[in-house]
């Protein structure tokens, strides 16, 4: 890190938020209801709306039914899929960052690439990308755990001579007609860029390492005269989005609490696949051999039918080598590419490299760390002072919309902010003792669930500890009910000395470019 000399201009504010997905952006949304202004939010991108801003591949589309999967107290009545896809969720976010004047409060193109607590002064001090520096007295990471790719370590890779990206990292700007294309990965982007491609490209091979449970997708148009009802009466979207919730909540019955009953479910996916491929060996190869649940279920219409065009392989014998212009099988057969797509997800249970975030004593966030990501409620680690996450560990779902644990979340930041105004506190750090009892019993209640115990290996759990890092573990009106009041007795508090009072912000006109 580049220490600041005493002429180097430091911006400073009370608040740092970094990212402008839904965690980012429902936070400064919440702090301009609530009247405060001394906030800034960092985005590493050229524009807001986090992943469903780079997330831009063919047939990006949500899996939670748009009116849910929106802010509470910002609804839109205007969403014309029941699932929305990208380019309306990008504008969602968009808008509500211009209906709310944040444009002022953000730095694009500022990725923070240090983060450390200075004891002293109470603060955090920020680096940029670009060796910018600021300093805050709290910072809300809303970089989420979908935010890194997984790129799968493959014998070859690098000797390969033609075009290869990530979903999330699509290149428009290479033309997949008339080409040989293999697909690595059968995780959610893939369900939804395959159908799209395949009508495109001369031929497709699809690697596959363990198949998916797919459920019909309930999607369709909704009406002009649908919007227009919602728009006349906001109390029946209110009422149809809480009826949403109720349905998709009724799932972790069989997630958590009774992971027999999905069986029934993978019954309908069964019929689902049966409708769809009539090929018995095709058909064998995408029927999955592990409880439902285990891995994220998908949902989708049109992927297997892609996957019984004549221009399309499905290969579940695995890679063994990668060369200049072609892919060789662990069963030795080569076969000719011209481009390579990864649809292989990303790394939730080690969302941040090590040397980024360093909390008390200079410790890196990684070394507190050994057996994966944990936090109390999902939101503070002990060591390290007024740091919350927003989608932290233990907060990501399998059956309900992220959007209401992200608001939950939000509110018990907003609950700690209050409570150390109120007392005239500078700073709070979660006990060890309170976070080790948390995260015990979560550990507990995760043991027999269908992520933990469901047959399969999934990014539900860490690569090398096997412990379930990412899902809640049980209803999400629960997490709701944890994090509806600040419990201060979890915490230490640092009492604010008049030298440490909070400073004034530069505005963002006064920080160098």
């Amino acid at each position: 890190m580049t220490l600041p000399s005493a002429t180097t201009p430091v911006a400073r504010c009370k608040i740092a938020i970094i990212g402008t997905g839904f965690s980012g952006l429902g936070m400064a949304m919440r702090l301009k209801q609530r009247g405060e202004e001394d906030f800034l939010l960092f985005e590493k991108d050229q524009g807001v709306g986090g992943t469903w801003r780079v997330n831009n591949y063919p047939g990006c589309a949500c899996d939670v039914q748009s009116h849910l999967y929106s802010f509470s107290f910002e609804p839109n009545p205007n969403w014309t899929r029941m699932f929305a896809c990208q380019p309306e969720i990008r504008s969602y976010l968009e808008a509500c960052w211009t209906k709310y004047g944040l444009q002022e409060k953000t730095r694009l193109g500022c990725e923070i690439t240090r983060l450390s607590w200075d004891e002293p002064e109470q603060c955090w001090r920020i680096e940029d990308r670009h060796g910018r520096h600021y300093s805050a007295q709290f910072v809300v990471s809303g970089m989420g755990g979908l935010s890194t790719p997984a790129i799968p370590t493959l014998n070859g890779l690098e000797n390969f001579a033609g075009a290869r990206f990530h979903s999330q990292q699509w290149d428009h700007d290479y033309d997949l007609a008339g080409k040989r294309v293999a697909v690595i990965g059968t995780g959610a982007s893939a369900i939804q860029f395959v159908p799209q491609i395949q009508p495109r490209v001369a031929h497709l091979d699809l690697y596959q390492r363990t198949p998916p449970w797919i459920m019909p997708k309930p999607d369709r148009t909704i009406s002009a005269r649908e919007q227009g009802r919602f728009r006349r009466f906001p109390l029946l979207q209110k009422a149809w989005r809480g009826a949403l919730y109720g349905m998709l909540e009724s799932r972790v019955i069989g997630f958590s609490l009774s992971p027999r009953l999905m069986k029934f479910a993978a019954e309908i996916a069964k019929r689902h696949l049966y409708k769809h491929v009539q090929d018995s060996a095709l058909r064998a190869t995408l029927t999955p051999d592990y409880v439902m649940g285990c891995k994220r279920v998908l949902i989708s219409n049109d992927y297997y039918p892609a996957l019984t065009r004549p221009n399309v392989a499905v290969i579940s014998s695995g890679i063994r080598e990668i060369r200049a212009n072609s892919i060789v099988d662990l069963d030795g057969r080569e076969r000719p590419v011209d481009a390579i797509i990864f649809g292989t997800g990303f790394t939730p249970s080690d969302p941040l490299p090590r040397g980024v975030i360093f909390g008390r004593d200079g410790v890196d966030l990684l070394d507190t760390w050994p057996l994966g990501p944990e936090a109390y409620k999902g939101t503070l680690t002990a060591g390290f002072p007024n740091l919350f996450f927003l989608m932290g560990p233990n907060t990501g779902l399998g059956h309900n919309s992220m959007v209401y644990m992200i608001e939950s979340q939000i509110s018990y930041v907003l609950g700690a902010l209050e409570h150390l105004q109120r007392g005239d506190l500078s700073s709070l750090e979660v006990k060890a003792e309170a976070q080790r009892q948390f995260n015990g019993t979560l550990q507990s209640n995760l043991g027999n669930t269908v992520w933990n115990a469901g047959g399969c290996k999934s990014w539900y759990l860490h690569p090398i500890s096997g412990r379930n890092c990412t899902v809640w573990p049980g209803f999400t009106w629960r997490f709701r009910q944890l994090t509806r009041h600040f419990d201060a007795d979890a915490y230490h508090f640092a009492k604010l000395q008049p030298a440490l009072a909070p400073r004034p912000a530069i505005q963002p006109q006064e920080v160098e470019a």
